[in-house]
């Protein structure tokens, strides 16, 4: 749906790109990332040498998004604007539309609709590249607020498929993170029509499906450990008779491939090709650009680093899977920003599989040093040229020049 005459509804912005590029390039732009993008993306200062990945960084989706938050600042000047959760995992991009004034809802709604308590129809209200819940939604379009809706086109295609799931009586496992803004709002479009779901997060809740299909675990054991991974009503031999696969768009696709295949080769054995045929559907629906990013992680690896940095933030699902694909080859750290570069040399990071930063001392090595670089979907620009310099100010190297 796009904006009509006397619409409430805006899903292509503004036309005011030309108005805002000034503030958006001086926000997000780098005069060295943009001259190493346009070379061989390698630059080398005294003893340090940075390898740029082929990909990575601001995909179309964020930049769109963004783009919309700040034409809607300009288009609405005095009206009060609110963003349901953040617009994209970054922590800087999501406080820069703070400073522009936008209040940032949390995306929980309760049962008296908490975030939504204060809002009326002469409020703004921005969706984020996530998409929201159908509830939200409704309640939104309930209350006439004006709606500008940044929901990435990649996550509108899983939402066609898992609608199409539930039309035809297929339950959609969603391989992802129950929690994540995108898998809920996903999850709830599940829901058409008497639709149902289940959420896997990895290989190892697959096999755990798996285990309940093979009648070696209970439908009660099943629903205890997806207690909140699951539609409301769950019933596992009723609900798991068909199965449509989908993915929360930023995911490893390796493993999400993996556990449809996982899934497949089961049905094939415990209930056979026909089942297949007839009660088994899986489509890649992981994006592009997260997929591009993995491709060129898998490249910068081959051509030999000693270390990977990957930015972007601690929350940000693409950016947590291009560090777990660098840790299998070499030595990596996952830093949100600039600021975890310290003036005194030490470093704070994510380390794999957990969700606190940790600070570390002695992470940078002495003598002859290739660094592989690259970040999420959601990462700016400016935000990498910065890491950057503050990687060759710890080394006591020199600024490059820039032509």
């Amino acid at each position: 749906m796009t904006a009509t005459s006397g619409s409430t509804y805006f899903r292509k912005g503004f036309g005011l790109k030309n108005e805002i590029q000034g503030e958006l390039s001086a926000d997000y732009d780098s005069e060295l990332v943009a001259q190493l993008k346009a070379g061989d993306r390698t630059l080398k200062v005294g003893d340090l040498e940075i390898r740029l990945a082929h990909e990575f960084g601001f995909c179309y989706g964020v930049d769109r998004a963004i783009d919309y938050a700040y034409e809607t600042r300009k288009k609405f000047p005095d009206r009060r604007i609110f963003l349901v959760g953040e617009i994209i995992h970054n922590p800087g991009v999501n406080y820069r539309l703070e400073a522009m004034g936008v209040t940032i809802l949390s995306p929980d709604l309760a049962e008296d609709d908490g975030p939504l308590a204060d809002l009326t129809s002469e409020d703004v209200v921005l969706i984020p590249a996530f998409g929201v819940t159908t509830t939200w939604m409704a309640r939104l379009e309930e209350l006439g607020c004006v709606r500008v809706d940044t929901t990435c086109g990649s996550v509108l295609n899983v939402w066609k498929r898992v609608e199409r799931h539930a039309r035809d009586g297929y339950t959609s496992v969603i391989h992802g993170k129950h929690e994540h803004e995108e898998t809920r709002a996903t999850a709830s479009r599940a829901l058409a029509e008497g639709g149902h779901y289940l959420v896997v997060r990895n290989m190892d809740e697959t096999d755990l499906v798996i285990d309940h299909l093979a009648g070696r675990m209970s439908a009660a054991d099943l629903l205890e450990r997806f207690a909140f991974a699951v539609s409301p009503g769950f019933e596992p031999e009723r609900d798991l008779a068909a199965i449509g696969l989908a993915n929360q768009t930023t995911m490893l696709s390796s493993e999400s491939l993996a556990i449809a295949e996982r899934l497949r080769q089961a049905v094939l054995e415990l209930r056979g090709q026909e089942a297949v045929e007839q009660r088994f559907r899986a489509f890649d629906t992981i994006c592009s650009a997260t997929q591009d990013r993995q491709d060129a992680v898998v490249e910068l690896l081959a051509g030999g680093v000693d270390l990977a940095l990957v930015i972007g933030g601690y929350n940000s699902s693409n950016t947590c899977n291009l560090a777990r694909m660098c840790r299998e080859s070499v030595p990596t750290y996952h830093l949100a920003s600039r600021q975890c570069l310290r003036d005194d040399g030490s470093l704070e990071h994510l380390p794999a599989a957990t969700k606190t930063p940790v600070v570390a001392e002695s992470w940078l090595p002495d003598g002859q040093l290739v660094i592989g670089l690259t970040a999420g979907a959601s990462t700016p620009d400016s935000e990498i040229g910065a890491v950057i310099q503050a990687l060759l100010q710890l080394r006591g190297l020199p600024a490059p020049t820039l032509s």
